[in-house]
């Protein structure tokens, strides 16, 4: 069953609230949760995107296609902009801009689908209470198990479209979450990917009037120099799927 739209007056008595959106498995699922909760007027999913390639950072979903989950959800799609070998502080400068906008629309509550990752949550907490903005984790307080079972009741459908070559290789990229994936994952795996070992694309549920049409090409690899704590680089290897529009016949 699709969530139905409510009337003006059903949302007057809720708080007016952002979903910081991913696009993904978590992000849907908490997206879901906080819907059913009737208790916030979300006002629009906001997703960082890279500059240059007009993708979502991490998933890599392309700008289009957030649009399409966005129209299909029934709430507006806000961009933030990053450069796309920007630092902390123009992303701090980024989402700074992003509050003082929402907060002249009387938002007061910023919505994560994190799970367990405290020194994350904290970091939110610390640059978002500052300004008047409550962090709310529909997740929080779970275990990746019990969230991963929730998810997997919820009829949502994802898709693996990034995983890091450590934890998982090529063959894993355009599986759909369901099941039999998560009793195929590596022991040492977590099973929603908490700690980066997967990233997904949400494309089908109740959270969406109609399913949002995708196409999966070519899977390649990309390597990243990071610059550790300590001053020495490390190399992290992902394999993405090139996600996009499917092709209308």
């Amino acid at each position: 069953m699709r969530f139905r739209s409510q009337p003006r007056q059903y949302f007057n008595r809720m708080v007016k609230a952002v979903f910081n959106w991913s696009g993904g498995k978590d992000s849907a699922l908490a997206l879901r949760k906080a819907i059913k909760s009737e208790k916030y007027n979300i006002v629009a999913l906001m997703t960082t995107v890279n500059k240059e390639s007009e993708r979502s950072t991490m998933h890599g979903i392309p700008m289009e296609l957030l649009q399409q989950q966005a129209q299909s959800i029934g709430i507006p799609l806000h961009v933030v902009e990053l450069a796309p070998k920007g630092g902390m502080i123009d992303y701090n400068e980024a989402m700074t801009k992003a509050v003082e906008h929402f907060k002249s629309m009387d938002v007061t509550h910023f919505i994560f689908g994190d799970i367990f990752l405290h020194d994350v949550k904290a970091y939110r907490e610390k640059q978002l209470e500052p300004l008047g903005i409550t962090v709310v984790e529909p997740l929080w307080g779970k275990s990746s198990p019990e969230i991963m079972e929730e998810y997997l009741q919820s009829g949502l459908k994802t898709v693996v479209v990034t995983t890091t070559a450590s934890s998982l290789g090529k063959e894993w990229i355009g599986r759909i979450i369901d099941r039999q994936f998560v009793d195929e994952l590596p022991e040492e795996c977590d099973p929603c990917g908490e700690n980066g070992e997967y990233h997904t694309f949400c494309f089908d549920g109740d959270i969406f009037r109609t399913p949002v049409k995708h196409s999966l090409g070519t899977t390649f690899n990309k390597k990243y120099p990071v610059k550790l704590d300590d001053g020495t680089i490390k190399e992290f290897e992902y394999w993405f799927a090139d996600l996009n529009i499917a092709n209308e016949e």
